[in-house]
C-alpha cells in the first residue's frame, strides 16, 4: 500500500512523464531534426527514414503503421518526396494530424512535377520550423511558450547559417559556379545562392540515366569546363566517378542531400549538413 501511495505521489509530482508528451513522427531525418530544436524534450519523437537513408525510395518497415497510429502528430515534406507515405496512413488506422512542413514554400519545377528538396534554402528551412512550431503550439498549448522560445532560439541559428552561405558563395568566382551532382536535389540552393548543379538523374534517386544522358553530361562537362563533380551520401556513387574518369573533372567530395549522417558522420544535424556542403564546394571551386 505504501509503495502504491508513494508510486502515485511520484506520479503528481513528476511535470513531465514521458505519457504527457506529444508523440510525433517526422518522415525523414531533416524533418526530424528541426523537430527536434523546436520541440526538444518535451515530445516523443520517431523517425520514419532515418540517417544516411534516401526518403525517395524507403520502403515502410512492419512497425512503421504502429508508430503512426500511437502518434498525434504526423510531420511530412510534402511536394510529392513522400510517396509512400498515403498507403502506410490508411493502413495505420490513424487520426493524427497531417502537418506539410513545406506549406508556405514556393515551390519550383523539375517539367511537370514539384521539386521536393524545399530545405536546400534556408530561408526555406526557417518556412519548415515556423510551420512545425505552429503545429506543436496547436497541439499541446501547454508547451507553447517553451516551443516558442527553442524556435526562436533555432530561427536565429538558421539567420547565422545562410549569412556563412552568402558570403561562402560570395567568394567563388562566377564563372567556376557550375558542378555536377548526382540527382537534382539541390535546385533550392542554386535559386538561392546561385551555384548552378547540373544532374544526370532526374529528381528522383529512382531514376536511372540511359547511356545517352552520360555522353550528354559527358559533353557538357568537357564544353563549358565544369571544375567539379560531387558524390551524394544516399547514391551509387559509380556514375559520378566514371564521369569524373572521362572528363578530368575534380571529384569535389560528397554533398548532404536527402537525408542526415549518423552521430560520428559530417553531418548529424542540419546546419552541420549546409556547413559541410558549403565547405566541401568552396574548397572545390573557390581557387
Amino acid at each position: 500500500m505504501r509503495f502504491l501511495l508513494l508510486s502515485a505521489l511520484l506520479l503528481i509530482a513528476s511535470p513531465l512523464h514521458a505519457a504527457e508528451r506529444l508523440n510525433v513522427v517526422a518522415s525523414f531525418s531533416i524533418l526530424a531534426d528541426f523537430v527536434r530544436n523546436v520541440g526538444g524534450d518535451r515530445i516523443n519523437l520517431t523517425t520514419l527514414v532515418g540517417a544516411d537513408s534516401d526518403v525517395h525510395v524507403y520502403t515502410p518497415a512492419p512497425g512503421d503503421a504502429k508508430r503512426i497510429a500511437e502518434a498525434r502528430l504526423v510531420i511530412v515534406n510534402g511536394l510529392g518526396l513522400e510517396g509512400w507515405l498515403p498507403r502506410l496512413l490508411q493502413s495505420s488506422g490513424s487520426k493524427a494530424q497531417l502537418v506539410t512542413a513545406s506549406a508556405g514554400v514556393a515551390p519550383l519545377k523539375l517539367g511537370s512535377t514539384a521539386d521536393p528538396h524545399a530545405w536546400q534554402s534556408v530561408p526555406n528551412a526557417r518556412i519548415y520550423v515556423t510551420d512545425i512550431a505552429n503545429a506543436l503550439a496547436a497541439a499541446s498549448p501547454d508547451d507553447a511558450e517553451a516551443f516558442r522560445a527553442q524556435t526562436k532560439t533555432y530561427l536565429d541559428k538558421l539567420d547565422t547559417l545562410d549569412r556563412e552561405v552568402r558570403e561562402a558563395m560570395a567568394k567563388i568566382p562566377p564563372e567556376r559556379r557550375r558542378v555536377i551532382s548526382t540527382h537534382d536535389a539541390f535546385g533550392y540552393f542554386t535559386a538561392e545562392y546561385g551555384i548552378r548543379f547540373i544532374a544526370p538523374l532526374g529528381v528522383s534517386t529512382e531514376t536511372e540515366p540511359s547511356a545517352r544522358d552520360v555522353a550528354a553530361i559527358i559533353g557538357q562537362i568537357k564544353a563549358q569546363k565544369i571544375p567539379a563533380v560531387f558524390l551524394e551520401n544516399i547514391s551509387d556513387d559509380r556514375l559520378i566517378r566514371r564521369i569524373a574518369a572521362e572528363t578530368g573533372a575534380k571529384v569535389g567530395g560528397t554533398l548532404i542531400s536527402d537525408g542526415l549522417t549518423g552521430e560520428k558522420g559530417p553531418a548529424p544535424t542540419y546546419i552541420d549538413m549546409v556547413r559541410h556542403n558549403i565547405k566541401a564546394l568552396t574548397s572545390a571551386l573557390d581557387h
